[in-house]
């Protein structure tokens, strides 16, 4: 007989794993920046480069990225909880008032970001509520100081690395 997995136990115990969080973003119709907050990321492949994401079915920054067929990756700083915020929250210009720039790729860079992975959509499956994302790397640039910003049962977590 089959368990059954009550949903606030899952995230309960799911939250107890620190993670990053991410934007991910690229440049929609009209040189229009669409993107989201992420913190399911992670590398999947040295040979070749490949990056692996979750996005919510229910995201409707994706559709516009998934149409792009391509995206940056932005891995936020600790400092960047108000870019997160905005990010992570649905509305028409959810970019207002943060510092971003278009790269030569088409793609988004958050000006502030740890560091930012360029990548081409390689492949979107089905899982659940989510579609589970490949990238082929395309890019990667990086900056030389500071700590990432982290998310630890449900709400921001700071450490020094």
């Amino acid at each position: 007989m089959e368990r059954l997995i009550e949903s606030a136990a899952f995230r309960d115990i799911i939250g107890r794993f620190a993670s990053g969080i991410t934007v991910v973003a690229t440049l929609g119709d009209g040189g229009r920046p669409a993107g989201l907050a992420c913190q399911s990321f992670a590398s999947l492949s040295l040979d070749p480069p490949l990056i692996m994401l979750c996005v919510g079915k229910s995201s409707t920054s994706w559709p516009t990225i998934e149409a792009a067929g391509r995206f940056a990756v932005s891995v936020l700083a600790e400092e960047q909880r108000d870019v997160c915020a905005a990010l992570g929250r649905p509305g028409p210009d959810k970019f207002a008032g943060i510092d971003w720039r278009a790269s030569e790729r088409g793609t988004v860079h958050l000006g502030g970001a740890l560091a930012t992975v360029d990548c081409e959509l390689d492949a979107v499956h089905e899982a659940g509520d989510h579609y589970v994302v490949t990238g082929r790397v395309t890019e990667l640039a990086a900056r030389d100081d500071g700590s990432p910003l982290l998310y630890f049962r449900s709400a921001y977590a700071a450490g020094a690395f």
